[in-house]
């Protein structure tokens, strides 16, 4: 009941991450707010109350966090393997401009807990799965050299308006995640979605990028969600979370679960290793999860991606027929 009835701020409440934890919020009775600017928003409730609002400019900044019990800050930028350069930067400065804004906004508000989002990406290199107190024993790989520093900054930005205020901050390290509503974008996509899109569309051959063997931890956006809700209300301390799946699987296994959902199994599957790709191994320990928040997913992988595919295949069905 921890969430009945409070009033909930979701920014990024109508994009990918953020519209799952709408969702979440909704099944446990709170009143939401969502900060509308360029997207629509694609779920309709009467307990959700939308704002218009530019995250970039601290006065609106400050009207969306009025009156508000907690905050989970899913507003920012992602970047994708094939994304450099200034595309890149900019990726950084809106996640470091938005993330300091709405803390300074939610301290001045009163705001009585805050989530924030770190990333994976932070990690040093590690052929095992790594835990939270190593963060700081290494440096980020060099593909994530830009965007992993700026993750480690945003979480010394929230331990500081922990440490000065009263408002009590989550921090949250996800791994990689998927699902309905994720960005399908050709240019922008990352691997799941781009996969997803390729294997429906009967792409053949099918290229992948890199070699099939990296592996990584892929999470399904529900139980991501899920693991938010717990990790606000029952860990708010400024102390860092891993939230993923908790099983390492490779690329090449990935795709093979994608072709089989997508009914393209008899594709040729050709692996570029010239094509950008971006750390080879990143797996995360998730018995942190589970000890302080009695967290596990409970969408399995080839269930997930199933899903995913079907939800695509509907969408893109019917946005042939809307043509």
């Amino acid at each position: 009941m921890f969430y009945q009835g409070k009033t909930v701020l979701v920014t990024g409440g109508t994009g990918f991450v953020g519209m799952h934890i709408v969702q979440e919020l909704l099944k446990c009775g709170a009143i939401v707010r969502i900060p509308l600017h360029k997207q629509p928003l694609a779920i309709k409730d009467k307990r959700i109350e939308t704002i218009r609002a530019d995250l970039t400019d601290l006065k609106d900044c400050r009207k969306v966090a009025e009156g508000v019990d907690y905050v989970f800050h899913a507003a920012g930028s992602v970047a994708a393997a094939g994304i450099k350069g200034t595309k890149l930067m900019a990726a950084i400065n809106a996640n470091l401009i938005l993330t300091a804004q709405m803390l300074q906004a939610a301290w001045e508000a009163g705001v009585r807990r805050f989530l924030v989002f770190s990333s994976s990406t932070a990690y040093p290199v590690a052929d095992y799965p790594i835990k939270e107190d190593q963060m700081w024993s290494g440096q980020p790989h060099p593909s994530y050299f830009g965007y992993g520093w700026m993750r480690r900054y945003i979480e010394r930005l929230a331990e500081y308006v922990a440490s000065k205020s009263n408002v009590k901050v989550a921090i949250v390290r996800p791994t990689a995640v998927y699902g309905r509503w994720d960005n399908f974008d050709p240019n922008t996509s990352h691997v799941v979605p781009a996969l997803i899109r390729r294997a429906v569309n009967k792409e053949n051959p099918f290229v992948v990028w890199g070699t099939g063997k990296e592996i990584r931890d892929f999470l399904h956006i529900s139980d991501l969600a899920r693991g938010c809700l717990l990790m606000l209300e029952k860990y708010a301390t400024g102390d860092a979370v891993n939230i993923g799946y908790g099983k390492a699987v490779t690329i090449k296994e990935v795709v093979n679960i994608i072709l089989k959902a997508s009914g393209h199994n008899k594709a040729e599957i050709v692996f570029d290793s010239s094509r950008p790709t971006t750390i080879p191994i990143r797996m995360v320990d998730t018995a942190k999860a589970k000890e302080l928040l009695g967290f596990q997913p409970q969408i399995s992988l080839e269930e997930g991606l199933a899903d995913t595919v079907r939800w695509y295949k509907q969408i893109k069905a019917k946005s042939v027929k809307s043509d």
